[in-house]
C-alpha cells in the first residue's frame, strides 16, 4: 500500500539550533487494532534511534502524563498517532493542530487519550505558551469501538506504515532540531496548509512503557 511520506525543503546539512529540545511522543491503545500505531512506531525506533538529545517516549493512553510533559520547555513536540482523515488506510499525514487558548478545560479521561483534550489541559495549566505541536498521523483501517471489541495487532497497511513513519521521523527530526519553525512539505500540500483538530475517538485502558 503506497504511503504518503514527508519531504523537507532543507538544503544541505544544518547544525541544530542551540538549546532546541524535541519530544517525539507515541500515543494510542495497543489493544485497539490500528490505534496502536503510535506505540508501534516508538517501539520500532529502538532499532533505529533518533539523534542524541531527542526524547522518545510512548505515552500510550496516559493523557494526564502527556499534558504535564508538554509543559517541560520543549521547542517542538511531535505526536505520533492514528487519526482518521479520510485517506487510504496506511497514509501518513503531517498536521499542525490549532492550539487551544488556555481557557479552563476538562481533564482527559483516566482511561483514554484524546490529544485535543490533552492540549487544552496543558494550555490551561501552563504559565507559558505551549510548544509547537506537530502530529505525524496515520490513517487507520477499522478501529474497535470499545473494550468489548479488543483487537490487538495492526492491519496490514498500517503495519507497513510503521517503517515509513520511522523513515519520515529520521528526516523530520534533524530538520526540526536545525530550525524548530520549519514547515515540512508532504507529497500532497493540502495535508499541511491549514491547522486541523487533533481529536480522536476515546480509547480504553492500557499500560505503556517509557524509553
Amino acid at each position: 500500500m503506497p504511503v504518503e511520506g514527508a519531504r523537507l525543503p532543507v538544503e544541505g546539512t544544518r547544525l541544530p539550533v542551540e538549546g532546541a529540545r524535541l519530544l517525539v511522543a507515541g500515543v494510542g491503545n495497543i489493544f485497539l487494532g490500528d490505534d496502536a500505531f503510535g506505540p508501534e512506531v516508538i517501539r520500532a525506533l529502538e532499532e533505529r534511534p533518533l539523534p542524541p538529545g531527542v526524547r522518545v517516549r510512548d505515552f500510550g493512553i496516559r493523557g494526564m502524563d502527556l499534558a504535564y510533559t508538554l509543559l517541560d520547555g520543549w521547542s517542538v513536540v511531535l505526536l505520533v498517532d492514528a487519526a482518521a482523515r479520510g485517506e487510504r488506510p496506511g497514509t501518513l499525514s503531517l498536521v499542525e493542530p490549532e492550539l487551544p487558548d488556555g481557557r479552563a478545560a476538562a481533564p482527559p479521561e483516566a482511561h483514554g487519550m484524546d490529544p485535543a483534550k490533552v492540549l487544552a489541559l496543558a494550555a490551561h495549566l501552563g504559565e507559558e505558551a505551549l510548544p509547537r505541536v506537530l502530529v505525524l498521523a496515520c490513517e487507520p483501517g477499522k478501529l474497535p469501538l470499545g473494550d468489548e471489541d479488543i483487537a490487538p495487532g495492526l492491519s496490514a497497511p498500517v503495519r507497513d506504515a510503521v517503517e515509513q513513519a520511522v523513515a519520515a521521523l529520521h528526516t523530520l527530526v534533524p530538520a526540526l532540531l536545525a530550525d524548530p519553525l520549519v514547515t515540512p512539505a508532504l507529497d500532497r500540500p493540502e495535508e499541511s496548509t491549514a491547522p486541523a483538530a487533533a481529536g480522536r475517538p476515546p480509547t480504553a485502558a492500557t499500560g505503556a512503557e517509557d524509553r
